[in-house]
């Protein structure tokens, strides 16, 4: 299949580029920081096949309006009075309808289908990364948002997981004695795991250089043009790399990167912020969603992270102190001790936004030879495997499955550009 580039060594951009090599290809990665940098380093880790659903869901628009203008809110927007992101933000509530929203769980169950299977894969494969099999407690505050919470993963019983059974607050307690007298209930769903996705990028990288795949870091990709009459050329500012295949899998850079060169795909950065302490004072059994927060906890060897909020400012990797601090009062309200350690990490990341929440993968239309991967949200871990082995299929061999029709790159668009020279 001859030379392939990847533009992109985000978890997506590694992940794919193993399976394109285990394909046979000769691939050159390129990235403008480090492997597994921004928004793959400082997530919370989830491997979630249970909790994969687009964001735009039916009542999300009625229900965060009080959130959106506020700076330490779960859900923040900031206005902005530029057309293309008025335009996403109508797309966006336009697929907060139920039929959308259903089409979109049943798309996303189908590509999930695999996951823990193929997490398996890469440990068996040589891959090396931290990965724990707790399952993910799910804890309220008021008993009428675990009910809610549970409802909204009621389509699970669709896919073989069990009868969701919720628990009081002593009965949660007794799961996890970290939770505080405010915890009012919750509920378990066992089948989940977690993994310290920096780990998981530095694995896959290593398995990369080991297997001759040539990493490329530090560089700016500014757009890709056509060479000849099948090749393709990637322009950066440390020269040009012709490519038999591009694959563009730089997260929330992607649109602006696709834009450049003619090729239209409304990416969003999705802002979210971690804090992370090495030797913690209190650990956790395991990973608990603090369900009013919408703040992920999550436990690893020798550390414990918060991780949550969703900014739409545009992209930027500014740090808000104010939203930080949300992270860190949610650790206060939900458990009895503090939440400290020996080192304290807080991290900013973008994570890339399509407005009908649902990841880009596939081929540009009208070219064989130029690729997306792109727009998973906040499900990057959870679908690198399964978007690799994916993307992989279509590169090496031209083919799609109908189960990936809603991830079309090209559903925005009827008409797309591309520069020639």
């Amino acid at each position: 299949m001859g030379r392939v580039v990847i533009v992109g060594a985000g978890i997506i951009g590694l992940a794919a580029a193993r399976e394109l090599r285990r394909s046979g290809a000769d691939v050159l990665l390129l990235d403008r920081g480090q492997p597994g940098a921004s928004a793959s380093s400082g997530n919370a880790g989830w491997i979630v096949p249970s909790y994969s659903a687009p964001l735009p869901a039916p009542g999300l628009m009625r229900t965060s309006a009080r959130w959106l203008l506020r700076h330490d809110s779960p859900l923040y927007l900031r206005p902005r009075l530029d057309r293309s992101a008025l335009l996403w933000l109508a797309r966006f509530a336009w697929a907060c309808r139920p039929a959308p929203y259903a089409t979109g769980l049943d798309a996303l169950a189908q590509l999930n289908a695999h996951t823990m299977d193929l997490f398996d894969e890469l440990r068996a494969d040589g891959v090396t990364y931290e990965m724990h099999e707790d399952g993910l407690l799910f804890a309220g505050l008021t008993m009428a948002a675990v009910h809610d919470a549970a409802q909204g993963l009621q389509f699970l019983e669709r896919f073989g997981y069990p009868r969701i059974d919720i628990l009081n607050g002593h009965a949660l307690r007794a799961i996890e004695p970290a939770l505080s007298d405010n915890v009012a209930g919750g509920f378990h769903i066992s089948n989940e795991r977690h993994v310290r996705p920096e780990t998981l990028t530095a694995g896959l990288c290593a398995w990369l250089i080991e297997h001759c795949v040539e990493v490329r870091t530090g560089l700016t990709v500014w757009s890709v043009r056509r060479n000849g009459q099948s090749g393709l050329t990637v322009e950066t500012d440390a020269g040009a790399f012709n490519a038999d295949q591009v694959l563009i899998a730089a997260g929330a850079w992607s649109g602006e990167l696709l834009k450049a060169s003619g090729v239209h795909l409304p990416v969003e950065a999705g802002k979210g912020y971690s804090v992370t302490w090495d030797a913690p004072t209190s650990q956790l059994r395991g990973p608990v969603d603090l369900i009013e927060a919408h703040v992920a906890c999550t436990p690893f060897a020798g550390a414990l992270r918060l991780a949550g909020t969703m900014e739409l400012s545009g992209l930027n990797e500014r740090l808000v102190p104010a939203r930080v601090e949300a992270v860190r009062r949610a650790g206060r309200q939900y458990f009895r001790q503090p939440l400290d350690g020996a080192f304290e990490q807080v991290w900013v990341g973008v994570r890339p936004l399509l407005p009908d929440g649902l990841p880009a993968i596939g081929a540009v239309r009208g070219f064989e030879n130029l690729f997306v991967a792109t727009g998973h949200g906040m499900l990057g871990v959870t679908l690198a495997p399964a978007t690799a082995v994916a993307i992989a299929g279509m590169m090496t061999r031209q083919e799609s499955s109908a189960s990936l029709v809603s991830f079309d790159p090209n559903r925005f668009s009827r008409h797309l550009r591309f520069h020639r020279r």
